[in-house]
């Protein structure tokens, strides 16, 4: 087949994808305003996506916070300005690592299986069924997974700004042998309300983008079992891509 012809069927599927993803977000965010309002629910989706993920979110943060530490240490140490080390891990640390981090941990552990249920749901007709029963399939099963994201994923963020931070300071204290009243000054000085609310507008962003394209993605699977597992893997692909990409541009927009 002509390569000029490959070429334009996956652009044409670039932007199918897009406006699909697009209109399933708007879907599950104006359907959420609409009677009836499934707080059960919703409850149920915050503990699974938030609750459960926590244990995980915090081991990546405290390592990554450690290990950020250590190396952003060997660069300062050849300029000599080792006090600066909690300054910059914190603004690394509350800038970019803890909103991204989260959100791919999150991707892994519960976008995926969101996919995966929902695929599964496709592929046993269970979604057609909620139709007949006159139940909005994309209200029952999105809205509150959409909202949950959107709480949780900011509570996350902040969870692992802290950890991360406390895990440098351990590193930059007791292994490093930087003074901790010199680590704790620079933090404070160099690290502002914006840079931590910028992570945190960042989570929301990532929560709605992640749940929304693992729920797209399961809820229009096709293709039997194979179907549901090769949608699966595109959720997680496009999510973490997806936020990677839009990190850069939040990035620019805020500073």
């Amino acid at each position: 087949m002509n390569p000029l012809s490959l070429l334009g069927r996956a652009f044409l599927k670039i932007l199918s994808d897009c406006g699909g993803i697009f209109l399933f977000f708007l879907k599950s965010f104006i359907y959420s305003f609409f009677p009836p309002y499934r707080v059960k629910l919703l409850i149920k989706h915050i503990e699974f996506i938030g609750v459960k993920s926590w244990l995980v979110v915090i081991l990546t943060s405290l390592f990554s916070g450690m290990v950020t530490a250590y190396q952003v240490n060997i660069a300062l140490a050849k300029v000599g300005s080792q006090t600066i080390l909690g300054g910059v891990v914190a603004l690394t640390l509350t800038r970019e690592l803890a909103p991204v981090l989260t959100a791919v941990v999150v991707i892994a552990r519960a976008g995926s299986a969101i996919s995966a249920e929902l695929g599964s749901m496709r592929i046993t007709e269970q979604i057609d069924a909620l139709k007949i029963m006159a139940i909005n399939p994309i209200q029952y099963l999105m809205s509150p997974r959409l909202w949950a994201a959107i709480i949780v994923l900011p509570l996350l963020t902040a969870i692992s700004d802290f950890v991360g931070i406390a895990g440098g300071y351990v590193i930059g204290t007791f292994l490093l042998n930087i003074d901790p009243g010199l680590l704790t000054a620079r933090m404070v000085d160099m690290v502002e309300l914006k840079d931590i609310m910028s992570g945190i507008i960042k989570s929301i962003f990532f929560g709605a983008f992640l749940v929304t394209v693992c729920g797209y993605k399961g809820y229009y699977a096709s293709g039997g079992a194979e179907g549901v597992g090769r949608a699966t893997t595109e959720a997680v692909v496009i999510s973490t891509v997806g936020i990677l990409v839009s990190d850069y541009i939040l990035t620019t927009l805020f500073f």
